[in-house]
Protein backbone atom coordinates (compact mmCIF):
# COMPACT_ATOMS: atom_id res chain seq x y z
CA UNK A 1 0.00 0.00 0.00
CA UNK A 2 0.98 3.62 -0.58
CA UNK A 3 0.48 6.42 1.90
CA UNK A 4 -0.05 9.96 0.63
CA UNK A 5 0.36 13.30 2.36
CA UNK A 6 -0.76 16.50 0.65
CA UNK A 7 0.42 19.98 1.54
CA UNK A 8 0.48 23.49 0.15
CA UNK A 9 -3.14 24.51 0.38
CA UNK A 10 -4.28 27.83 1.78
CA UNK A 11 -6.11 31.07 1.16
CA UNK A 12 -5.26 33.08 -1.94
CA UNK A 13 -6.84 35.94 -3.84
CA UNK A 14 -8.30 35.43 -7.29
CA UNK A 15 -5.58 35.54 -9.91
CA UNK A 16 -3.00 34.20 -7.49
CA UNK A 17 -1.03 30.96 -7.46
CA UNK A 18 -0.45 27.99 -5.20
CA UNK A 19 1.61 24.83 -5.52
CA UNK A 20 0.32 21.65 -3.93
CA UNK A 21 2.59 18.74 -3.06
CA UNK A 22 1.77 15.08 -2.60
CA UNK A 23 4.43 12.92 -0.97
CA UNK A 24 4.09 9.18 -1.42
CA UNK A 25 5.59 6.55 0.85
CA UNK A 26 5.32 2.80 1.22
CA UNK A 27 5.11 0.58 -1.86
CA UNK A 28 5.92 3.38 -4.31
CA UNK A 29 7.19 0.93 -6.94
CA UNK A 30 3.60 -0.25 -7.33
CA UNK A 31 2.44 3.17 -8.56
CA UNK A 32 1.38 3.48 -12.19
CA UNK A 33 0.09 7.04 -12.05
CA UNK A 34 -0.51 9.88 -9.63
CA UNK A 35 -3.45 12.21 -9.86
CA UNK A 36 -5.15 15.19 -8.31
CA UNK A 37 -8.86 15.46 -7.63
CA UNK A 38 -10.89 18.12 -5.88
CA UNK A 39 -14.21 18.28 -4.12
CA UNK A 40 -16.05 21.51 -3.55
CA UNK A 41 -18.60 21.71 -0.78
CA UNK A 42 -21.83 20.05 -1.80
CA UNK A 43 -20.38 18.73 -5.07
CA UNK A 44 -18.99 15.45 -6.34
CA UNK A 45 -15.28 14.74 -6.43
CA UNK A 46 -13.82 16.02 -9.70
CA UNK A 47 -10.76 14.81 -11.63
CA UNK A 48 -8.15 17.53 -12.15
CA UNK A 49 -4.98 16.02 -13.60
CA UNK A 50 -2.91 12.85 -13.75
CA UNK A 51 0.70 12.00 -14.54
CA UNK A 52 2.33 8.72 -15.56
CA UNK A 53 5.47 7.74 -17.41
CA UNK A 54 3.73 8.27 -20.73
CA UNK A 55 2.60 11.80 -20.07
CA UNK A 56 -0.07 13.87 -18.41
CA UNK A 57 -3.71 14.70 -18.87
CA UNK A 58 -5.90 17.39 -17.37
CA UNK A 59 -9.50 18.35 -17.05
CA UNK A 60 -10.70 20.99 -19.45
CA UNK A 61 -11.69 23.29 -16.59
CA UNK A 62 -8.06 23.73 -15.52
CA UNK A 63 -6.14 23.31 -18.77
CA UNK A 64 -3.77 26.20 -19.30
CA UNK A 65 -3.92 27.19 -15.63
CA UNK A 66 -2.88 24.08 -13.69
CA UNK A 67 0.20 21.94 -14.32
CA UNK A 68 0.91 18.54 -12.81
CA UNK A 69 4.47 17.32 -12.40
CA UNK A 70 6.35 14.63 -10.53
CA UNK A 71 9.75 14.25 -8.92
CA UNK A 72 10.41 10.52 -9.03
CA UNK A 73 13.47 10.81 -6.81
CA UNK A 74 11.31 12.32 -4.08
CA UNK A 75 8.20 10.24 -4.85
CA UNK A 76 6.30 13.49 -4.90
CA UNK A 77 3.72 14.90 -7.26
CA UNK A 78 2.97 18.58 -7.59
CA UNK A 79 0.08 20.66 -8.82
CA UNK A 80 1.02 24.17 -9.84
CA UNK A 81 -2.12 26.28 -9.88
CA UNK A 82 -2.05 29.68 -11.57
CA UNK A 83 -4.74 32.24 -12.35
CA UNK A 84 -6.88 30.85 -9.55
CA UNK A 85 -10.59 31.56 -9.54
CA UNK A 86 -13.13 31.49 -6.70
CA UNK A 87 -14.67 28.40 -8.32
CA UNK A 88 -11.37 26.56 -7.74
CA UNK A 89 -12.16 26.60 -4.02
CA UNK A 90 -12.26 22.99 -2.85
CA UNK A 91 -10.47 20.30 -0.91
CA UNK A 92 -7.76 18.91 -3.17
CA UNK A 93 -6.88 15.23 -2.92
CA UNK A 94 -3.96 13.24 -4.25
CA UNK A 95 -4.45 9.67 -5.45
CA UNK A 96 -2.38 6.87 -6.94
CA UNK A 97 -3.26 4.23 -9.49
CA UNK A 98 -1.68 0.85 -8.91
CA UNK A 99 0.01 -1.14 -11.67
CA UNK A 100 -1.63 -4.36 -10.55
CA UNK A 101 -5.21 -3.13 -10.76
CA UNK A 102 -4.96 0.02 -12.93
CA UNK A 103 -7.39 1.56 -10.48
CA UNK A 104 -6.99 4.44 -8.07
CA UNK A 105 -6.64 2.75 -4.70
CA UNK A 106 -5.09 5.20 -2.25
CA UNK A 107 -6.05 8.74 -1.31
CA UNK A 108 -4.50 11.45 0.78
CA UNK A 109 -6.29 13.34 3.54
CA UNK A 110 -6.81 16.39 1.35
CA UNK A 111 -5.69 20.00 1.55
CA UNK A 112 -8.05 22.98 1.51
CA UNK A 113 -7.68 25.61 -1.19
CA UNK A 114 -9.75 28.76 -0.81
CA UNK A 115 -9.77 31.47 -3.46
CA UNK A 116 -11.27 34.80 -2.48
CA UNK A 117 -12.78 37.19 -5.00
Amino acid sequence: QVQLVESGGGLVQAGGSLRLSCAASGSVSSINAMAWYRQAQGKKREFIAAIRSGGTNQAGSVKGRFTISRDNAKNTAYLQMNSLKPEDTAVYYCAVRYRATMEFGSWGQGTQVTVSS
